[in-house]
């Protein structure tokens, strides 16, 4: 138990995000990620490893650097300036996933975030089938004693076999990790914020990136909104503000 006079600060903080399997909606939730820690007041960096041309980049270019992570020149500029200052978010491209794992154990960064130097979550995004749903086993062999997240993304209207029993198994094997359930987006709201290439609560607002007004569809605003109030429900539910806000203490 820590004494009253012993000193705390707030740890650096790195989330990741990625999958192995490619057309799960990373990327689309990492933006809900840098939108969520945004609403509150939480300052966040991102770096989009789709090297050279970027996804989210489109949508967070004041925040957002695009990075080669297999480059150690570029592996320097994220993990070296990781500070207190701000929460540092990555999209991991896919198939990218278990490398960049595999990296951190490498580089001491897991070994650092389990001693707690680092607050560290990852956030393994699902997809509707048995092999996105066998990448956890892999996965999970490294982030024992980190922040994972489990998260069933419906974008694209899937059941994660729910109807069968067996795919529970798969689940009940990974007894350290936190499921969360991302709700499907009305197709067509969806495609309109890709078209619009602002942030969701930019596109509820019914403005630009730059603060223009603009003249979206009340309708799919409404969608936009009903959906991201889901979405910061669920990382409200986990207590993502307290794993951003974790302390250590100091010597």
């Amino acid at each position: 138990m820590l004494k009253a006079n012993e000193n705390l600060m707030v740890r650096p903080t790195v989330i990741l995000v990625g999958a192995d399997k490619g057309g799960v909606g990373k990327t689309t939730v990492t933006r809900t990620l840098l939108e969520y820690l945004g609403s509150r007041q939480i300052p966040r960096r991102a770096f989009d490893t789709e090297a050279p041309k970027g996804n989210l980049k489109r949508f967070h270019p004041e925040i957002t650097d695009i990075v080669d992570v297999t480059s150690a020149l570029d592996q320097m500029k994220i993990f070296d300036t990781v500070t207190t200052a701000e929460a540092t978010v990555i999209d991991v491209r896919a198939g990218l996933l278990s490398t960049t794992l595999k990296l951190l154990r490498e580089i001491g960064f897991l070994e650092a975030a389990k001693k707690g130097d680092y607050s560290l979550g990852v956030f393994h995004i699902l997809g509707p089938s048995i092999s996105s749903l066998e990448e956890m086993a892999e996965t999970g062999g490294y982030l024992a004693g980190v922040n994972h997240f489990l998260v069933k993304n419906y974008i694209n209207n899937a059941t994660f076999f729910d109807w069968d029993p067996s795919t529970a198994g798969y689940f009940k094997r990974m007894k350290n990790a936190r499921e969360l359930t991302v709700p499907r987006l009305n197709e067509l709201a969806c495609e309109q914020v890709e078209l619009a290439a602002v942030p969701f609560e930019r596109f509820v607002a019914n403005k630009k990136a730059n603060g223009e007004a603009m003249a979206f569809s009340f309708v799919l605003r409404g969608y936009v909104r009903h959906w991201l109030s889901s979405v910061f429900a669920e990382y409200d539910r986990v207590g993502l503000t307290d794993l951003v806000n974790q302390k250590q203490k100091v010597a």
